[in-house]
């Protein structure tokens, strides 16, 4: 039984670490400094990066990312204490350092319109540039 565990485990770790990264980090020197008081900012962004960064849907749900609730959206240095939001950020700080996910958001996402729980939610990494503003720098699910 142990060795069945620990097939399985190490499977699903290669698995993750070889489908959950990010084909770019973005650079530290454009990004630029945020904090909670630019909450208002990233929700009104997440109009325009989910259609971006989902699409609408997929061949036989060509609606499913449509709709969607915001879970969380917070700074990732305010993620700590949270056992589920603190693993995303070590996450970031794992995939591109930690000066980038200081200077990232987390963004966890609901959509009411997928029929399962692996579509139905999203996490998102953002960041600001200095130059070209919010932008999705990974995409978990």
């Amino acid at each position: 039984m142990y060795v069945l565990i620990l097939i399985i485990s190490l499977f699903t770790l290669v698995s993750f670490e070889a489908y959950a990264q990010p084909k770019n980090c973005p650079v530290l020197s454009e990004l630029e400094k945020v904090s909670l008081k630019d909450k208002k900012e990233v929700i009104e962004a997440l109009n325009t990066l989910i259609p971006k960064t989902y699409g609408t849907g997929l061949e036989d749900l060509p609606d499913i990312y449509t709709k969607w609730n915001v879970v969380t959206a917070k700074p990732f240095p305010k993620t700590v204490g949270n056992e589920i939001e603190e693993g995303y950020f070590g996450m970031a700080k794992t995939f591109c350092g930690k000066e980038i996910a200081e200077k990232s958001w987390l963004v966890r996402l609901d959509f009411p319109k997928a029929p399962g729980a692996d579509l139905a939610q999203g996490q998102i990494f953002l960041a600001k540039s200095k130059e070209k503003g919010w932008f999705v720098w990974f995409r978990y699910h």
